[in-house]
């Protein structure tokens, strides 16, 4: 399976580890960075470039890492085409794929330590889409939002 990772400085070790992992269980591995631990590193630096070549096909599957996973969830579900999910359990990084036909796993770098994101990785790569009746009906509505036309809203200084 071709996988992208990435990460920011609160998932960079843990990403570290998971390139190891993945590559001794034979998938092909596209390291979007961060490629050294920089405190002062931008997630979206990282996290939107994955999720578009996730969204183009280019990779079967993404895993994007934070410190807590929020900020890389919410960058890579701006991707048109993408459907990341930050689990924080073995069940939702298997039920992510198999309902909701979830494409990138997101992961929090500073709240699971490597042997549960391990597992977390495992269950999301080994799941597949059940591509139910519900389930694609489902997946259309929300695909359908992604068109809608509705301005950004604009992020305010305090």
């Amino acid at each position: 399976m071709k996988v992208g990772i990435a990460a920011d400085h609160g998932g960079f070790e843990m990403k570290q580890q998971l390139v190891e992992k993945l590559q001794a269980k034979n998938h092909e591995v596209k390291d979007f960075g961060a490629y050294e631990l920089s405190a002062d590193d931008d997630y979206p630096d990282f996290i939107i470039p994955l999720s578009k070549a996730v969204a183009r096909g280019a990779l079967d599957r993404g895993i994007v890492i934070c410190g807590s996973g929020v900020g890389a969830s919410v960058a890579a579900n701006k991707i048109p085409g993408v459907r990341c999910g930050l689990c924080h359990d073995h069940f939702s990084s298997r039920q992510g794929v198999e309902d909701d036909d979830m494409n990138v796993l997101c992961l929090g770098g500073r709240v699971m330590g490597p042997a549960v994101a391990w597992d977390h990785v495992e269950a999301f790569l080994c799941a597949t889409f059940s591509g139910a009746e519900r389930h694609l009906r489902r997946l259309e509505k929300v695909a359908a939002l992604e068109n809608d036309g509705l301005p950004q809203r604009k992020i305010k200084k305090q």
